[in-house]
């Protein structure tokens, strides 16, 4: 569990690095054409490159790691994006920034779709799946906690260190680390992750759930869709908003994302505790999603930075719940096929993520349709939750709920 949770957080924290930063760079590297409409649209392009990257190559990892054994895969995943990481710190070009953010991409959705095949491999009980789960997904917000805060203080850093030796706006230095962290972390892999495939243990736990409903993980692999969508639209509005619009330094937006993800590592600490049945988390989906909806149409209301922070908890303690849930219910539900269906899961997520955060990049400045993004992520939002109203019902049925309930009385 250290050697997963160490490569999830890698990922994530090199991912939460370089968002905050991005607009400041775009700025540096296309110099005196550096529109303010070129650095948003920019911005969402590189963001939905990277997560496109996720997309296209997560089944296919999982499918390998289904087949293969997962300890090779996270390998590769790892090494590979620690590579690109060094290779991004020493980058001077916009076109270069855009390959190198497909390959980081390419290599990242190795790493998180594989590490929950893992364990839905490997537990024995749905309580210790939904436990170990919650871990995998918090250890990707604590990387993407401290990545923001991390990238601008030890830029902060170079610049007063290395200003004759690093162009102005360099992320050169976080980029670095970043990299190092990954080589150390490729080594607890190779120690501690087992190599076989593992036992088809989660099949015989959801008694074969996936054939006897059909349609029902396509459903909730639409929902992280739309989930995805509705974060890579705020990610993205939510850097550019707090720069060109309410005027925020750099570390007031990178604030803005620490409390973002401290929000949803909070949530998820809670609904996954021991507290919390596992097959009653099903029914928190529809409320969060209409949260979700909320928040998401009023962050172009906030009009300062105070208003902001409180609809940045909204959203975030919404998807802080809805990304895990729907993981840990795709897992419950994918028997043998543990690495091929978290794949899609990433991948349906990222590919959310890539069309929310172009949305986000390139309707940001259009002065006829203001805080259009975010309405229509909005408006994406309300039919998830309407999607998701028979969902709970679907995923344990009445009959069998009453039968497990009967089961345990004396």
């Amino acid at each position: 569990m250290a050697a997963l949770m160490l490569a999830v957080f890698t990922v994530s924290l090199g991912y939460g690095v370089v968002l905050p930063l991005l607009p400041n760079l775009i700025e540096r590297l296309l110099a005196a054409a550096a529109k303010p409409a070129l650095v948003s649209r920019h911005t969402g392009l590189l963001t939905a490159v990277y997560t496109l990257s996720l997309f296209l190559f997560a089944p296919l990892w999982g499918r390998l790691s289904d087949r293969r054994g997962p300890r090779g895969v996270l390998l590769i995943g790892v090494l590979g994006f620690g590579v690109t990481m060094l290779i991004f710190s020493f980058l001077e070009s916009l076109a270069a920034v855009y390959a190198e953010r497909f390959m980081s991409g390419v290599f990242a959705a190795a790493v998180t779709p594989v590490a929950a095949a893992v364990i839905g491999n490997f537990v024995t009980t749905e309580h210790a799946r939904a436990r170990r789960l919650s871990f995998i997904s918090m250890a990707g917000i604590s990387g993407f906690l401290l990545g923001p805060m991390l990238g601008v203080f030890v830029s902060r850093v170079a610049a007063n260190f290395l200003t004759r030796a690093m162009p102005a706006g360099s992320i050169a230095i976080p980029l670095a680390a970043t990299a190092l962290l990954a080589f150390l972390v490729a080594s607890g892999v190779a120690l501690a992750v087992p190599s076989g495939k593992g036992h088809d243990r989660s099949q015989a736990a959801v008694g074969g759930a996936v054939d006897k409903i059909a349609g029902l993980v396509p459903k909730l692999l639409i929902l992280s869709f739309i989930v995805s969508a509705g974060v890579g639209v705020f990610e993205v509005g939510l850097a550019l908003r707090g720069k060109q619009e309410l005027r925020l330094a750099p570390y007031q937006i990178a604030l803005m994302f620490t409390e973002c993800s401290l929000v949803m590592f909070v949530v998820q600490a809670l609904v996954f505790s021991s507290w919390v049945k596992p097959e009653t988390t099903r029914w928190l989906i529809p409320p969060a999603l209409f949260v979700l909806t909320a928040g998401l149409f009023l962050v172009p209301q906030a009009s300062d930075f105070t208003l902001m922070l409180v609809v940045i908890g909204a959203v975030a303690a919404s998807a802080g719940v809805l990304s895990p849930l729907l993981t840990y219910w795709i897992s419950a539900k994918a028997g043998s096929a543990q690495g091929w269906e978290l794949g899609k899961q990433t991948a349906a997520a990222s590919l959310g993520v890539t069309v929310g955060s172009a949305a986000g990049g390139l309707l940001f400045n259009v002065a006829a349709l203001p805080g259009a993004s975010f309405v229509l992520a909005a408006l994406l939002a309300a039919v998830g939750f309407i999607l998701s109203l028979r969902l709970p019902n679907l995923l344990v049925p009445r009959n069998r709920a009453f039968s497990a309930s009967t089961s345990k009385r004396p």
